[in-house]
This record gives C-alpha cells, structure tokens and sequence, in this order.
C-alpha cells in the first residue's frame, strides 16, 4: 500500500512538473511574439523616419539598372 501511494505521488509530481513546463513554454512564446512585435514596431519608424531623397528626381533614369564587376 505504501508502495502504490509513492507511486501516486511520483505521478503527481510529474504531471505537475510537466504542467509547469508548459505553462513556462507559453510564457516564453508570448514574451518572445511580444519582442518581435515591439521590434517590427521600432524597424517600421527607423524606416519611416528616413529622408526622402528629392536629389533622386535629378539622376539619371538609367542608373541602378546594370551592375558594373571587373575580375
């Protein structure tokens, strides 16, 4: 009898341990979706904060279409 009570506490714990590790799993996906999202956010307002760059309009409309490589 006491044997098949530890074997129910063994059991207990591990079921509690692995509930614990999921629950920790889903924290971390969270936190880490959380991190992506602030880091797109900021990504997105570095780009939006750049100059527009009106010396474009007075380059030629060739240029950028072929790349020039020497070996």
């Amino acid at each position: 009898m006491i044997g098949a009570m530890m074997d129910i506490n063994a059991i207990a714990s591990v079921a509690t341990e692995l509930s614990a590790s999921s629950l920790q799993q889903k924290v971390d996906m969270t936190v880490l979706k959380k991190a992506l999202d602030i880091s797109s956010s900021n990504a997105l307002a570095l780009i939006e904060a750049l100059p527009s760059a009106p010396a474009a309009a007075n380059l030629p409309a060739h240029l950028g279409q072929n790349i020039n490589t020497t070996a």
